[in-house]
């Protein structure tokens, strides 16, 4: 995808977007992170104000793929911090979205990983361990599911069900 932009893909492939099977982020997320394109198979978590199991899954190997995490779109509080951005670095995730906040914001813009998030906050999140695990998740106006695919560059974010090639 390094070479295609998420444009691109939009202009070459418009029955899959009439059909639904590519569909586009609303426009709400802010960049972080050195890797500004990034794409790859999702896994999904879902959360509210609680990052116990962000850090769980980002201690596993990535493999190159998205975490894409909905965390409720709260704003009161950040559900991802640097470390965990740093181990997902080092553990080969290609990037994480969250519908919700982050923060260490200096040491996440350091990181060659690609995150997304509404905005950053100061506070930090609950650690009780609730949540739910591959599991559907609809925010940003569309719904992801375990092994979509996800495509980011700094025009927005794309979901598909299976690997484009363009």
């Amino acid at each position: 995808m390094a070479l295609v932009t998420t444009a691109e893909v939009c202009d070459a492939n418009p029955q899959l977007i009439v059909s639904g099977e590519l569909r586009a982020l609303q426009p709400i997320f802010q960049i972080y992170g050195r890797r500004q394109v990034f794409s790859g198979p999702v896994v999904t978590l879902k959360v509210f104000e609680d990052n116990v199991l962000i850090r769980e899954f980002l201690e596993e190997k990535g493999n190159g793929r998205v975490l894409v995490v909905d965390g409720g779109g709260s704003l009161r509080c950040a559900i991802l911090g640097g470390n965990p951005v740093v181990q997902a670095q080092n553990n080969g995730w290609a990037g994480i979205v969250v519908n919700g906040c982050i923060r260490d914001v200096d040491e996440i813009n350091g990181c060659d990983i690609g995150v997304r998030s509404l905005a950053s906050h100061p506070m930090k999140a609950n650690k009780k361990g609730i949540g739910e695990k591959h599991v559907p998740v609809s925010f940003a106006g569309t719904r992801i599911s375990d092994g979509d695919w996800l495509y980011a560059d700094t025009d927005g974010i794309l979901v598909s069900k299976s690997e484009l090639s363009v």
